[in-house]
């Protein structure tokens, strides 16, 4: 059983963060030299790419549990306007 839902999306941004720290840490150690700012356009698109797989993500979770659901409550609810009588 696992202990949390996976997220893709945030994998996806973890994976983009850490390429930019080894970039970074590549730069520093001297294996190569990039200029201070190649790395903003690849975190933006790294977040845009995670975003929209969390936003697939979301629909797809979205429609398996509505199509769950559906499945699952075949039968009419024992009171429809919520008023049980508790004493």
């Amino acid at each position: 059983m696992p202990r949390h839902e996976f997220r893709p999306g945030r994998l996806v941004a973890g994976v983009t963060v850490v390429g930019a720290a080894v970039a970074y840490a590549g730069d520093a150690a001297g294996v190569w030299s990039i200029a201070w700012f190649a790395v903003f356009p690849v975190l933006v698109g790294g977040f845009l790419v995670a975003a929209v797989v969390a936003l697939v993500h979301y629909l797809m979770r979205r429609r398996r549990s509505a199509r769950t659901a559906s499945s699952e409550n075949m039968d009419v609810p024992a009171s429809t306007s919520g008023s049980q009588a508790m004493r």
